[in-house]
């Protein structure tokens, strides 16, 4: 009777933590959701804008931004996707897998994103007249690609390991989508943190060497409106960004004790907030950009103030 009495109380408490957890889990969701929305609103304004103007779309550094816009979407959509489906429900693991490798990489795609902007706006200052050489559309499009083939190589190698590890029943099962059931082998957390890690130092000397470059040349021009200055400005949230990626590493190490309520407060602060504020602060700066939201948001408030002149003029 009192193994009885102990299994009834403790099938009861691990019902009342799936209700909470599924409850915390739909307060997430819906908190989340609006911010998104409002994310992909703005981001589809720019892409609007990249695709229907020819000069953007033939330049180099919009080129990358449009691709760090994108690759930011991506990354975003499966994050809630795996944060609303972690501990609720059983996928195939093939394609929890795929998920998982999909939002890893988008995830280390970002920060060499992040340095080759860097090293675009170098060239851009320190060699001007050879800029045009450098920085054509087919050169950018050869970096993206190069970018995701680095940001789905370490996922190459674990996929090889983890296919020789396990039996082939393994991917007819159903299991919750997290990161660990994949890990069988230690060599596949030293293929993962050596990837990250290694990624982020590259791409941290890449962008302080850029800046120290770049801040040379605008002291020597001395002007804080030159482009040389707005670039340095630019490095700056470029560190910005790539330091937020880190403290997101750091992250990770305090879920494994803080569990589903620290992977929901890590997610949002920093994971959606730095790509959230990404865009609203280039959007902002850039003059092509903010000139075309302006008029974009006038054309279509003219629009709205038409329609509802005309409405009125027919109710009366």
């Amino acid at each position: 009777m009192n193994l009885t009495g102990t299994f009834n109380n403790g099938s009861q408490i691990s019902d009342y933590s799936e209700r909470v957890m599924y409850i915390l889990t739909l307060i997430f969701f819906i908190l989340t959701l609006p911010c998104f929305c409002f994310f992909l609103y703005f981001i589809s304004i720019i892409l609007i804008i990249y695709f229907t103007t020819p000069r953007v779309r033939e330049t180099s550094r919009y080129i990358l931004f449009a691709h760090m816009l994108v690759n930011d979407v991506l990354y975003l959509f499966l994050g809630l996707l795996l944060s609303f489906a972690y501990g609720l429900f059983y996928i195939p693991p093939p394609v929890c897998y795929f998920l998982l490798t999909l939002t890893t990489a988008t995830f280390r795609v970002t920060p060499y994103n992040l340095a080759a902007m860097a090293l675009e706006r170098y060239l851009a200052i320190c060699f001007p007249l050879r800029y045009a050489m450098f920085c054509t559309v087919k050169r950018s499009y050869s970096v993206i690609t190069a970018m995701w083939f680095l940001g789905l190589l370490p996922n190459a190698a674990d996929l090889a390991i983890l296919s020789a590890s396990v039996e082939r029943s393994y991917f007819s099962q159903r299991l919750l989508c997290k990161q660990e059931w994949f890990i069988v082998k230690p060599m596949q957390e030293t293929i993962r943190s050596f990837s990250l890690l290694g990624s982020l130092f590259m791409v941290a000397l890449i962008i302080l060497y850029t800046y120290i470059k770049v801040m040379l040349i605008a002291r020597k021009s001395g002007s804080s409106s030159s482009s040389a200055s707005k670039a340095v400005r630019t490095l700056m949230l470029h560190a910005f960004q790539l330091f937020l990626s880190i403290v997101s590493l750091l992250s990770i190490v305090t879920e494994f004790y803080g569990g589903m309520y620290l992977v929901m407060f890590n997610f949002v602060v920093f994971m959606c907030l730095p790509r959230l504020l990404s865009p609203l602060i280039y959007g902002i700066r850039d003059e092509v950009f903010s000139k075309c939201i302006r008029k974009m948001h006038s054309t279509i408030y003219d629009k709205t103030v038409q329609k509802i002149l005309i409405f009125e003029n027919k109710k009366k």
